[in-house]
Parts: structure tokens; sequence; C-alpha cells
């Protein structure tokens, strides 16, 4: 177990009871403003050179198997880089915001806990999706990756420019990380089945969630999840970690465990 101290630099912060009731009741939250300019400033720096050429390790849209993208790293837009991986690894600037004492705040509040794990081996990277090859992502819900004693995990994700249905943001089905569906609604891979009449029932109250450059979405690991294509010129940039409560342990011998988490207090 790895243990650091949060970011000094940023002040403690709760959440209000109404947001937090609406993360309870809509298993996500949109802070708007939450990351400083100069931040995001240097994360741009480093993504934008680690870019041009990519540096490792790197997912390509050609490794994702999801819908429009290219079927190998040899056809036209296989060798887009889909996620930036390890991004703590990458420079002390994602560290420093991963560990961002109202960061670790919200987090503990919507895990009910004073102590969390940031996770090494889900998420963890920067999030890039190019125009033209930049391939959507059907339903999902992020915890049919992980193995953990309980399905109870928060992602931050941070947007480091403006995030909207154009260009592929995310969309989310309020409420879905409390429903408990059917094995036969998903298909092998666990995504939503769109042609269940059930399924399109529930994919018709989905929202987009909209940000700017600064803003952070919190949501739950069960919340039912999807993005689309990148149908603007430029780059859609995001950079996205995970956390846990302390006491919830990664499952031995599954990639969840294979790395060691990162030890975070609230102060």
């Amino acid at each position: 177990m790895i243990q650091i101290k949060s970011n000094e630099s940023a002040g403690t912060e709760d959440l209000r009871v109404e947001q937090l009731n609406q993360f309870n009741r809509d298993g996500y939250l949109v802070i708007r403003n939450l990351c400083e300019e100069f931040t995001l400033q240097e994360m741009a720096a480093v993504i934008d050179d680690s870019l041009q050429p990519p540096i490792a390790p790197v997912e390509y849209e050609s490794d994702v198997n999801y819908p429009g993208s290219p079927a190998a790293r040899h056809a036209p837009g296989g060798d887009t880089v889909r996620r930036l991986l390890n991004a703590l690894a990458r420079d002390n600037i994602f560290r420093t915001w991963a560990t961002n004492k109202r960061v670790i705040s919200y987090v503990c509040q919507m895990l009910g806990t004073d102590e969390i794990d940031l996770s090494q081996n889900h998420h963890n990277c920067i999030m890039t999706k190019h125009p033209g090859y930049g391939s959507s992502t059907s339903w999902h819900q992020d915890i049919r990756y992980w193995a953990f004693d309980r399905p109870e995990l928060v992602t931050v994700w941070l947007a480091l420019g403006s995030e909207h249905e154009k260009n592929g943001c995310l969309l989310v089905i309020p409420g879905s990380h409390r429903m408990d569906l059917d094995r036969g609604r998903f298909d092998a891979e666990i995504f939503l089945r769109d042609d269940l009449d059930e399924n399109q029932g529930l994919i018709s109250t989905a929202c987009h969630v909209e940000m700017n450059a600064g803003d952070v979405l919190f949501f739950h690991c069960r919340l039912i999840h999807a993005a689309g294509r990148n149908y603007t010129e430029s780059i859609k940039i995001s950079t996205v970690f995970t956390y846990h409560a302390a006491d919830n342990r990664p499952i031995e011998n599954t990639r969840s465990a294979l790395h060691p988490d990162i030890r975070l207090n609230k102060q």
C-alpha cells in the first residue's frame, strides 16, 4: 500500500447536502470550475508532448473494438490514440490533481468514509477522442471490468476542454446505479442491449453531461453510461481517475489488484 499526503494547495470543502443527495439519487454529480486554470495548462502541455509522438503505454482506437473503431492498427485511423495510460506515472501534475484535497473530500463523502484508495489499475488515464476516428462507446457500467469486495467506487472525470454532444461527451442514465438488471439485458461483453424494448425505454431517459474546461464529473461505478463520436475538428481530452473506500478491497489475483493502491485520507 502506497501512502501519500493530499495536495496541500487546495482547501478542504464539503459537499452541500443537496449535492450529496443528488449524487446518491442520480449516481453522478458535476462540480463546475473545480480545477484551476494553471493546472489545466500544465496538464495540456504534458499531454501534447505525450501525443506527438505517442509515449507508451498507449491504447489505440484499433485496440478497443468499439462501434466505429478501426479493425486493425494498420487500417486507416488504427493508430489513433484512444487513451494515454498510467497517467499517475507520466508527470507529477496528474498525481497532484488526483490527490487534490477537495476531490478527496468529495469522494470520501460519496463513499461514506474518511479513508479512500486511488486505484492505479483502473482508469488512471488521459482520454483522447480524436475527430474522424474517435469511436463511440456503448452503454455499460464500469464495474463490469473490475473485481472488488463491493461494487462501490467513484470515478472522477476532469474536462480539459469543452465536452458536448457534438464532440462525444458522456451520456448517463440517471439512477441506473441503483437498478438490478437481469444478466439477459446485457450482451456477451456486458454492454446493455439496445435491441430490447425494456432497454430502449431506459436509454430514452439518458442525458448528455456537457462540461467546460475545469468542470469535473463524479460518477458511481454502477451508473450506466455511454459516449458518442467526435464530429468536430478538435481533440476532446479528459483525465480520469477512480477511487474506492479503503476497506473495499480488490480481489486477489485479478486486474484490480495488479498494482498497489494509493491511500488517501480526508483532512
